[in-house]
């Protein structure tokens, strides 16, 4: 039996207003207005959609208009076209050109601001480390 993975579809006739949760990958091109969390998921949003949503997932493509935050534990692509007025939060961050984007960026998210900081507390003591400036 084969197994499918072709993501769950909003097509462009659709409205939401609400909330929409899900453990699968979802592909959007309607309207959203409201919150759509993909705790594990990829979510994609189309050419033709228009969201006034906030958007968590593990990795969010844009390819339409969002007006809303967006915080993903992977990674954010902004493609030409898009148009994105709101804050990013994600490990990483790729826009291309002719991308349009008005907010914040947040690269350091929970984890890697904690392997960020191991370093410098785990450095083994030695007898320069302990006299004033020894680590700088």
């Amino acid at each position: 039996m084969a197994v499918d993975n072709t993501p769950a579809r909003i097509g462009k006739s659709v409205l939401i207003r609400g909330e929409v949760k899900g453990n699968e990958d979802l592909f959007v091109d309607g309207r959203v207005e409201g919150t759509i969390t993909l705790s594990e998921s990829r979510l994609t949003i189309g050419p033709n959609a228009v969201l006034a949503a906030d958007l968590t997932a593990k990795d969010v493509l844009v390819q339409g208009q969002v007006q809303g935050n967006i915080i993903a534990t992977g990674r954010v692509e902004l493609r030409a076209g898009c148009q994105v007025i709101g804050d990013v939060r994600a490990l990483r961050l790729a826009i291309e050109d002719n991308a349009v984007f008005r907010g914040k960026v947040d690269l350091t998210q929970g984890q890697s601001t904690a392997k960020a900081s191991e370093p410098a507390t785990s450095i083994p003591s030695s007898g320069d480390a302990a006299q004033p400036g020894g680590l700088f």
